[in-house]
């Protein structure tokens, strides 16, 4: 069975380490605050300015003036600091951050991803995340493996006008994690219940496969 969105967040969350220093990007890369793992530090950043920042607010928490980049109310650890959004770009475009998890459109063998426009559509711009992809030094991207049609969004080449190129180095999907290198998917687990043969049906790139391909396990 496909993973939950926060299944996904869950997941992604045990590619945190202690001492990271991590920006979320919008939609489920934000529930990613929620599942830090027990015994680790992480300092996780939000373009809008702030650096800090903690799992979402129960009802007595909520601060209106606590938001994320994504407009939501957040909270904020011990230690945290806030300040302009110029100066949390600064942090960004120095390379000063480890660890950024984005959602994607797309994202091809040779790890481009398309995160920000389909044409037609309205979209408000690219915000950070160009930003984001140039200067983190690890990119983990979360999205659905296909397309609420089925199709793939796991592909040769993206046909979306490009975010980044050759930036994403890791993939968790709601039936896959896969790590993107020497231009393929290479699968190293999948959903629980989800066979290997369905993920590589919706694979549209190079998919590579070595021995047993173990589930997932949550902690």
């Amino acid at each position: 069975m496909a993973l939950s969105r926060e299944q996904v967040a869950m997941r992604v969350a045990q590619e945190l380490q202690d001492g990271y220093y991590v920006n979320l990007g919008i939609g489920i890369p934000t529930l990613v605050a929620n599942y830090v793992p027990a015994g680790i530090e992480v300092m996780l950043q939000s373009e809008n300015g702030l650096l800090g920042m903690g799992p979402y607010p129960t009802e007595d928490e909520i601060d209106a003036d606590m938001i994320n980049a994504g407009k939501e109310t957040v909270t904020a650890i011990k230690g945290a600091a806030i300040f302009s959004s110029a100066e949390s770009f600064a942090m960004i475009r120095g390379g000063h951050v480890d660890l950024t998890v984005l959602g994607a459109f797309e994202v091809d063998q040779n790890g481009n991803i398309a995160s920000w426009m389909i044409p037609g559509k309205l979209v408000k711009g690219m915000g950070g995340a160009m930003d984001l992809v140039a200067g983190a030094q690890n990119i983990v991207v979360t999205m659905t493996h296909a397309d609420k049609y089925g199709n793939s969004k796991l592909l040769t080449d993206c046909t979306l006008p490009l975010t980044g190129v050759g930036c994403v180095k890791k993939i968790v999907t709601d039936l896959a994690v896969l790590e993107v290198r020497n231009g393929a998917f290479h699968l190293l687990e999948r959903a629980p219940g989800i066979s290997v043969e369905e993920i590589k049906q919706k694979t549209a790139g190079k998919l590579v496969i070595e021995g047993d391909i173990p589930e997932m396990v949550f902690n």
